[in-house]
């Protein structure tokens, strides 16, 4: 038997006591309620067996001993698309689902069949093998890529605590219920339970850019009992003389809450050892989610959920499938081509008769149209995709910017609405502490000597009080009164100052000494790690005045003052901030007057609620955030010690429950948040971006409508909106009343429609009550405005807004963000934009194109966006007129000889026209430039020709096609009328005039030459010259080298493209288009 094993007068927890809310599905059922089994559906029964999702329920994992009885998932990461067996029907199945690929496969299929057959079996299935090779190799680059990325993290080694010992393990093989030790910048392989760290404290700090993108450390705590334990050993191993359990909820996504607890049964609560020792609620403070990495110390914890039940995996499901605009076009045109091929089989079958076996010589006339199915053409954008992004991430104005999704670069240059953050996005994020407000003075930046100055004349009089006059009193009070607010400002946050070694946590073993006598008065220390650059504003600003935080762990906080004395503070309970209530707490007690304090800091929305009244705060709020400054109303209560063990005990009640425990608690801290008093107001500057109101100004020029979303209150978004020009200065602003029913909506709707020239400013709150009942007519109201502020917009409200404006509008919208609150937005976009700014790498990671700076947006659409879709529309049109010219000329060759289902040209050169000798020409279109970036950042106005799509259309698409008719038939009947005796020379004269053609399109088509376009037409030519000289049984060499031959080709090209140029010169000289106007 154990140490400590339990025996009969050990604790064991009830048999019910335990069980959370969703853990009945462990409990027998009892009797079946009838009436619910009867009103189930045949077809509800059938849905819930073969649709049934996976359930997940709670558990109870022993302290180092993995259950036998339990299965849990492998912690093994598999993140692979294909196995060896699934590779080729995976890959063949998507390529064929698409309906195109499928018909020209069924083509191809018919070659076997020998009435059906028109020609070499590789004419028609080189295409097709070019297209699933091409395919093939990516996505077993992509999935070998995946491979490998998860074998290096399956494989990487850790270290397992066990009853004698360490022993080594890799990731793949840890279980729930092991103990795992935890080096420094070490990755957590699972999600932990922590029980122990090398800081004396139990604390450590982690990193969690890669889970939640968040690039500022976050606090752990160990749980007490099994930290104290070990550290009073010495040995890791003693954990398995402890009899624990730990209770966890099921797994599930949420990685910013956690709820278990954990139960000692080898201790009594009733006796030596308090019940904080036998029972300690677990909250997120004590876990290690896996993918974060330990940035401090070392550390040792109990794995609770492995593999797929991690919160990194279970928040790893893929966003909706972005498919570009230009796409849907292309793919629409591409149906039509299939129209088109099945009515021209059908007309030459029509004209031979309809006699016979016709259907046969219709299926032959399909197979030899066929290359009006521009099959290619996907590849050939796959590509043109892929160099797109090249040329975004090389771009040297452009610094940082990484494409995360290649499939929507067109997308780029068909913007028309713009949904933008606030904070961290408009602005850089870099609070500046600016003005402090006591409500009858209000302190800015040049008037902060005389705040310093009264702190040390305050706190020299609490050691020395002597003078009694009474102005020295008078000021004394002023001075307290100053004194209390800079306390509760240094005191109400969750910073922890960072020292030398990088953990602000002393890393030495526990001493008997209090950790606060350890404190070194005399240092600085070298920065702040929080959860908000508004609280490492508030701290910085406190240690300018004197007022300096110099130790802070879960327990204890120290400040130095302005006379180099330390003022100490237990920290008894701590309420984080959260976006639900906007405020944070804390209640301390002062070490030297034993004072008990309860300090609150939050928006003043919240707070005006909470506090006794006072005449001058919603006015001065008002005044600081019209001058464009974050505020926060800070407030305190005084406690007793029997207020505050009331309090202690309710909460730790509530902290034990096992059901709506989170709601029970904020219950319990809202019977503290009564008569609190005003202390002080705080403002905080969050300056512009460098660039952001040349980037809007451009912006709005290309008809770009600009929105900013934020959550700030009304003013300082009007104040920030008019400063960064989104509403210019001489726009009048209409700032839309509050409105709580359909009749108030209905009465503001009216009077905002005759001023719809007007900048709209508007809170969240009337927003939704607008689109709760006049969804369309709000949109259609707001979209007529030059710009839309919204402010006190939650985050639901930010994807809301996004997706009712891509669907009144059908305009695509994008949206830029920086923070974990803009990630709904970006991925309710057609196109999103991330910043990585100080709110870490969420928006970034979530993002269609990351970029750095806001004003990078202009470059990205202006530039790059109209280049990608001019560029895009100009290749499809390319590769469509390709197939449809060979294919007139096929058309043009059957009618002629009585409509003979014979091809006119031998394999060898219809699978090399399109993959040989025209694909790099055709291609290199993706490089071509209408007008040079200086001149398309100058003038934005060229982006407005981009959005109403006029590149790619049912009109541009006829346009080619009549250009394809008349060239076919001019290069066929060319090439008959100038037929002398043999057929060899038709193919010679006919094939050259094509490529010719083809090469001669492009050029008159490039608008702005490059290198690469040169040698892509040169190296055509010189492979065609080349073919011409060893295909010597598909051309006669003598007739090549004739001037007959020359002659033929060059008139038969002349009269095919002179006129093409002659209508091009004659629409630039009439009708120029704007660019051609700029260039």
């Amino acid at each position: 038997m154990f140490k400590g094993e339990q025996n009969n007068n050990s604790r064991q927890p009830s048999e019910s006591s335990y069980y959370f809310s969703d853990d009945t599905a462990f409990l027998p059922s009892g009797a079946a309620d009838d009436s619910t089994f009867c009103g189930l559906t045949c077809a509800g029964r059938c849905h819930s067996c073969c649709f049934r999702e996976k359930a997940y329920h709670a558990r109870v994992v022993n302290l180092g001993r993995p259950s036998k009885t339990q299965h849990f998932p492998s912690n093994k990461i598999n993140n692979q698309k294909y196995s060896i067996w699934s590779f080729f029907p995976l890959v063949l199945f998507e390529q064929f689902s698409i309906f195109l690929n499928l018909i020209y496969l069924v083509l191809s299929c018919s070659q076997f069949i020998p009435d059906l057959r028109v020609g070499q079996l590789y004419t028609y299935w080189g295409p097709l093998g070019f297209v699933l090779c091409v395919t093939f190799i990516r996505e077993a680059i992509d999935d070998i890529r995946r491979w490998l990325r998860d074998r290096e993290v399956n494989q990487t080694s850790y270290s397992k605590i066990v009853r004698h010992g360490q022993v080594r393990v890799t990731s793949a093989e840890i279980k729930v219920g092991d103990l795992i030790h935890l080096d420094k910048n070490q990755r957590v392989p699972a999600d932990m339970v922590l029980l122990w760290t090398s800081d004396r404290n139990g604390s450590c700090f982690i990193r969690t850019d890669q889970l939640d993108g968040e690039t500022d450390w976050k606090l752990r705590h160990a749980i007490p009992p099994t930290h104290a334990l070990v550290n009073s050993n010495g040995q890791p191993s003693v954990l398995f003389d402890m009899q624990a359990q730990v209770f966890a909820e099921a797994p599930r996504q949420n990685i910013h809450s956690f709820e278990g607890t954990f139960v000692r049964t080898d201790i009594s609560p009733l006796g030596d050892v308090s019940i904080d020792a036998a029972e300690v609620s677990l909250n997120l403070d004590h876990t290690l989610w896996s993918n974060t990495v330990l940035a401090t110390g070392g550390a040792i914890g109990l794995v609770v959920y492995t593999g797929e039940e991690t919160r990194a995996v279970m928040n790893s499901n893929r966003v909706r499938t972005k498919m570009g605009k230009i796409d849907r076009e292309i793919n629409n045109i591409t149906k039509l081509l299939f129209a088109l091929v099945v009515l021209l089989a059908f007309v030459m079958v029509a004209l031979k008769g309809f006699s016979g076996a016709w259907y046969k010589y219709w299926w032959r006339f399909m197979v030899l149209f066929s290359y009006i199915i521009p099959l290619a053409l996907r590849v050939n954008m796959d590509l043109a995709k892929i160099v797109y992004a090249f040329m975004v991430v090389r771009d040297n104005d452009l610094p940082g910017c990484m494409v995360r999704n290649t499939t929507i670069p067109e997308e780029l240059g068909r913007v028309s609405y713009l949904m933008s953050d606030k904070t961290g996005t408009l602005t850089q994020n870099e609070m500046i502490f600016k003005k402090l407000h006591l409500g009858t003075v209000a302190y800015a930046q040049d008037s902060m000597e005389e705040v310093t100055q009264g702190l040390r004349l305050h706190f020299d009089s609490q050691q020395n009080v002597t003078d009694g006059q009474g102005t020295r009193q008078m000021r004394r009070t002023g001075n307290e009164r100053m004194a209390a607010a800079v306390l509760a400002v240094a005191v109400c946050h969750n910073v922890t100052p960072m020292s030398e070694d990088d953990s602000g946590l002393g890393a030495s073993p526990v001493d008997t000494k209090d950790p606060l006598e350890l404190v070194d008065v005399t240092t600085n220390p070298v920065g702040y790690q929080a959860s908000s650059p508004d609280e490492i504003a508030l701290v910085t600003w406190t240690a300018t005045i004197g007022v300096t935080l110099v130790y802070r762990d879960q327990h204890y906080m120290s400040l130095r003052l302005p006379n180099g004395t330390l003022m100490s503070f237990d920290i008894l309970s701590m309420f984080p901030f959260s976006s639900e209530s906007k405020r944070m707490g804390i209640i301390v007690r002062d070490r030297a007057s034993k004072r008990i304090t309860f300090y609150v800091k939050g928006a003043d929305t919240v707070m005006a609620t909470l506090v006794s009244y006072t005449d001058w705060l919603e006015d001065e709020a008002g005044n600081l955030a019209r001058e464009g400054l974050r505020t926060l109303v800070v407030a305190s209560r005084s406690l007793t010690d029997e207020q505050y063990e009331d309090f202690s005990q309710r909460y730790h009640t509530a902290k034990m429950a096992l059901t709506e425990r989170v709601e029970k608690m904020q219950a319990v801290v809202a019977t503290l948040e009564t008569g609190l008093e005003v202390l002080c107001l705080t403002g905080v500057e969050d300056k512009l971006q460098e660039g952001v109101r040349p980037t809007l100004e451009a912006l709005r020029n290309a008809g770009i409508r600009v929105w900013m979303l934020t959550g700030d209150k009304l003013e300082t978004a009007e104040c920030i909106a008019k400063s960064s020009r989104l509403v210019a200065r001489d726009m009048p602003v209409y700032t839309f009343q509050q409105v709580e029913s359909r009749m108030d909506a209905h009465l503001e709707l009216n009077a905002f429609r005759k001023r719809c020239d007007h900048a709209l400013l508007i809170t969240g709150s009337a927003m939704e009550t607008c689109l709760r009942y006049y969804e369309h007519e709000f949109i259609e109201l707001a979209r007529q405005s030059p710009a839309v502020v919204v402010c006190r917009c939650s985050p639901t409200q930010k994807t809301q807004i996004v997706r009712f404006v891509r669907y009144h509008t059908k305009a695509r919208v994008a949206a830029i963000g920086d923070g974990g609150n803009d990630v709904g937005m970006i991925q309710a976009a057609d196109l999103g934009l991330g910043l990585e700014g100080k709110e870490g790498r969420q928006a970034s990671l979530a993002s269609d194109f990351s970029l750095t700076q806001f004003r990078h947006a202009a470059r990205l659409l202006l530039v790059h966006g109209r280049n990608f879709y001019k560029n895009t529309a100009a290749l499809a049109l390319f590769v469509i007129h390709r197939g449809c010219i060979i294919s007139v000329m096929q058309a043009v060759f059957s009618a002629v000889f009585y409509f003979v289902s014979v091809p006119l040209f031998p394999g060898f050169l219809l699978v090399g026209y399109a993959t040989i000798f025209t694909m790099f020409p055709v291609f290199s279109l993706v490089l071509d430039k209408d007008v040079p970036d200086r001149i398309a950042l100058t003038y934005p106005e060229l982006y407005k020709t981009l959005q109403k799509g006029r590149e790619i259309t049912f009109k541009a698409f006829f346009i080619w096609l009549l250009i394809s008719i008349y060239q076919g038939g001019v290069i066929m009947y060319g090439a008959l009328l100038l037929f002398e005796d043999e057929f060899i020379h038709v193919v010679a004269i006919t094939f050259t005039a094509l490529l010719l053609t083809e090469l001669l399109m492009v050029a008159i088509t490039i608008r702005t030459w490059h290198l690469l376009m040169v040698l892509a037409e040169i190296i055509s030519l010189a492979i065609y010259a080349l073919s011409l000289v060893v295909m010597r049984d598909y051309f006669d060499p003598h007739f090549l080298r004739t001037v007959g031959f020359l002659w033929k080709v060059l008139a038969i090209t002349a009269v095919s493209c002179i006129p093409i140029i002659i209508l091009k010169l004659i629409h630039y000289k009439f009708r120029p288009s704007i660019y051609s106007k700029l260039k």
